[in-house]
């Protein structure tokens, strides 16, 4: 089990950049792979992007690729979603969450995932 805390949300507007941070703890967590999902309010949680601890394998949905991009520290134990030209769209609670998975099918899938954070609100303007 890992414990997971994110950070940096915020209310920017349409066209700006916003950093993600999710602070990990727990034993062997560089065994897992993390992931970022949203919500928005009536939606279901949606896969956003994935990552292994040493950078050299990540996922992105259709949606965010080439806007955001995820990226790990493992001197800091933090994984991040930096998320630039952001739309109204975009507008969810974002959530830090660990799988054993390795895969894209179930990387991708929330229920692969076996721990998750508060998650930190994003909301962007038009």
């Amino acid at each position: 089990q890992v414990q997971l805390v994110e950070s940096g949300g915020g209310l920017v507007q349409a066209g700006d950049s916003l950093r993600l941070s999710c602070a990990v703890s727990g034993r062997t967590f560089s065994r897992y792979r993390m992931g970022w999902f949203r919500q928005a309010p009536g939606k279901e949680r949606e896969f956003v992007a994935a990552i292994n601890w040493s950078g050299s394998t990540t996922y992105y949905a259709d949606s965010v690729k080439g806007r955001f991009t995820i990226s790990s520290d493992n001197a800091k134990n933090t994984v991040y979603l930096q998320m630039n030209s952001l739309k109204p769209e975009d507008t969810a609670a974002y959530y830090c969450a660990a799988t054993v998975f390795i895969d894209y099918e179930r990387v991708r899938t929330m229920k692969s995932y076996h721990d998750w954070g508060q998650g930190t609100q994003v909301t962007v303007s038009s």
